[in-house]
C-alpha cells in the first residue's frame, strides 16, 4: 500500500474516488434510491481492509470496518458501508431521507504490524505515533481499534490510550503485560 503521504498521487485519487462511489450505492441500493455500477477493475478483487465512516452535518453517524484484508475490497468496501448505515450499534439505522445529508470516508488499512510486549503502559505509550498510527489493542476476548483519525479527538497518548482500553471493555487504568497492540497506517479519502 501506498504511505498517507502520497495522497496527491492521481493513482490514490482515482482509487479513493471509486471506493467512495462503491460506498455511496451500497448505501442507495439497501435504501431502495439507486443501483450498483458494474465493477470489474482488477484491484478491486483483490484483498483489502477498510473501515467506512459516516457522517451527518459533521457528527459521526456510523463507522464500522475491518482490520484485516479477508475479502476482496469491493466486497469489504460494500460491505463496511452498509454496517456503518444499518449496523453500528450506536446509532439507529440510517433512513432513506438522511442519506443526501451523510458524507462518507473510506479509510483504506495497511497491514496491521504488532508491536513488541510491553511490560509497562509507559511503554507503550512511548510507542505509539500521534496523529499517524491506528491502533488495534487485544487481551484474550478483549478487542477494540481506533482510526488514525481518533487522534484528532484524543491527542494525548494516555488518553488515547485510556479509551481504547474502555471500548475493548477493560478499565482506563488497567494494564498487563499480556496486552498485545498492533498499528496500522491509512489512506483516507472522504467527500466534501
Amino acid at each position: 500500500m501506498r504511505p498517507a503521504e502520497n495522497l496527491s498521487d492521481p493513482w490514490d485519487a482515482g482509487r479513493g474516488r471509486v471506493l467512495l462511489r462503491i460506498a455511496r450505492e451500497s448505501l442507495g441500493e439497501a435504501l431502495g434510491v439507486g443501483q450498483a455500477a458494474d465493477y470489474r477493475e482488477a484491484w478491486l478483487q483483490e484483498p483489502g481492509a477498510c473501515f467506512v465512516t459516516l457522517k451527518r452535518w459533521g457528527e459521526l453517524r456510523g463507522c464500522v470496518g475491518s482490520v484485516r484484508a479477508t475479502r476482496p475490497l469491493f466486497d469489504d468496501v460494500w460491505l463496511n458501508a452498509r454496517g456503518s448505515a444499518f449496523h453500528d450499534s450506536r446509532f439507529p439505522p440510517v433512513e432513506r431521507d438522511e442519506l443526501r445529508e451523510i458524507a462518507i470516508e473510506v479509510s483504506l488499512l495497511s497491514q496491521p504490524e504488532p508491536l513488541p510486549s510491553f511490560a509497562r503502559e509507559k511503554e507503550a505509550l512511548a510507542a505509539l505515533r500521534p496523529g499517524i498510527d491506528g491502533v488495534i489493542l487485544e487481551l484474550g476476548s478483549h478487542r477494540s481499534t481506533f482510526l488514525p483519525q481518533v487522534w484528532d479527538q484524543l491527542p494525548d497518548p494516555a488518553e488515547f490510550l485510556a479509551h481504547l482500553k474502555t471500548k475493548a471493555g477493560l478499565s482506563e487504568g488497567f494494564w498487563s503485560p499480556d496486552v498485545q497492540l498492533q498499528r496500522y497506517s491509512v489512506i483516507k479519502w472522504a467527500e466534501d
